[in-house]
């Protein structure tokens, strides 16, 4: 019986903040790849080693979690004011299909450093030393990322001393502006008008919630309502079969609230997006690198699922929403932290603590949020090629 070759295709491993993924550029993909279909889902599929039943990923690049497969496709753009196209594909670990319904923040602080090193930007833009400011258009959620590249000898710089909590060796800060980062979609930030709204929850009770889009969809709902501290690490969570359950209940009725989905039954084609997440005021614990976090030196505590599963530190698209959601009094975000007005909070994760500002404003009755902002990292992994059997896109 004859056999179908691999094919080889040019693409780079890049961790971005807490995730890593495979980056690709757009004519760099198969011809059939290079627009959105089963092709491209498939391709992207067998790259990083979905579904598999065994949850390892053995046979691709996935790291058989929510935050290491991922994949990313670049391109020149050629929408007014920017200079690249990014395309966001997270892929299920265990289930045969692509989300393409969300942003991955985390990701995006890799976008500029990586479209300048592809020659993606046009390099009268760049400047060989300081700080080249790349305009990214997310072609996901049709919204603005501005990165801050940090340029040395004409090269992006990817070593440094700046630390982020959730990743083990330091690098260089990348700034992230998400300019608008409102959802305009469903007409306001907040798709039910309300800062606050009970959610009736089969099988849970009715849970005070903040519902938000900023950054991704995301649901906000108070720790102790759900029987939690706050202080949760991964294995609190990940371990308990019926408290993941709960959180997919929450999840599935919070996207029917927001207009996200139409029924509950929807809501395993969409495991992306919305986010659900935990908050509490400030505690003491030890994360999970056993580094002890001081209550006195953050905000709030929040703990936030992705892809069915605790994250082990945080999303970058929930932290745009946590500091959007932070500058608006009454939020339970905004609650957990104090109250009042706020242009920034940093909180704790399971890994350590996290920055981020936002700036919001009320205009004709509706809040609006202008930019939200925080820095990550990033450095290339691997670059060269990924192997493919021919025929398996």
């Amino acid at each position: 019986m004859a056999h179908v070759p691999q094919v080889r295709i040019p693409a780079t491993y890049i961790r971005g903040g807490t995730s890593k993924g495979v980056f690709f550029r757009l004519n760099d993909l198969p011809e059939r790849a290079r627009v959105p279909g089963e092709a491209r889902d498939r391709l992207l599929l067998r790259v990083i080693g979905s579904p598999d039943p065994y949850g390892k990923q053995t046979d691709g690049m996935g790291g058989a979690t929510s935050s290491t497969s991922k994949t990313v496709i670049l391109s020149s753009s050629d929408k007014p004011d920017h200079d690249v196209d990014y395309l966001f594909g997270q892929v299920s670990i265990d289930q045969p299909f692509v989300d393409w319904s969300g942003n991955c923040g985390n990701l995006s602080a890799a976008v500029g450093p990586f479209a300048i090193a592809s020659g993606l930007v046009d390099r009268s833009r760049v400047p060989d030393n300081g700080t080249a400011v790349v305009r990214i258009w997310q072609v996901n959620i049709s919204k603005t990322i501005i990165a801050h590249v940090p340029m040395t000898d004409g090269e992006p710089q990817e070593t440094g001393d700046f630390e982020l909590d959730g990743v083990t060796f330091p690098a260089a800060e990348v700034q992230l502006d998400f300019v608008d980062p409102a959802d305009e979609t469903g007409g306001s930030m907040f798709p039910t008008g309300n800062v606050v709204d009970d959610l009736e929850v089969p099988g849970v009770g009715t849970l005070k919630a903040t519902m938000i889009n900023a950054g991704i969809p995301t649901i906000f709902v108070n720790a102790d309502a759900i029987g939690y501290a706050g202080t949760e690490l991964q294995t609190d969570i990940n371990n308990d079969d019926r408290a993941l359950a709960i959180f997919e209940t929450i999840r599935a009725h919070g996207a029917i609230r927001m207009g996200l989905i139409k029924s509950v039954a929807e809501a395993a084609g969409r495991q992306h997006t919305p986010k659900v997440a935990f908050v509490a005021p400030p505690a003491s614990y030890t994360a999970s690198s056993g580094k002890a976090v001081n209550a006195d030196d953050i905000d709030l505590l929040v703990r936030a699922l992705s892809m069915g599963k605790l994250h082990h530190a945080m999303m970058g698209t929930a932290a745009v929403a946590i500091g959007t959601a932070a500058a608006i009094p009454g939020t339970l975000v905004n609650l957990a932290a104090g109250g009042g007005e706020r242009s920034a909070v940093r909180f704790g994760h399971p890994s350590g603590t996290l920055r981020v500002g936002a700036q919001a404003a009320q205009q004709n009755g509706e809040w609006v949020v202008t930019k939200a902002s925080m820095s990550r990292s990033a450095r290339i992994l691997m670059e060269g090629h990924v192997r493919v059997p021919g025929d398996c896109f």
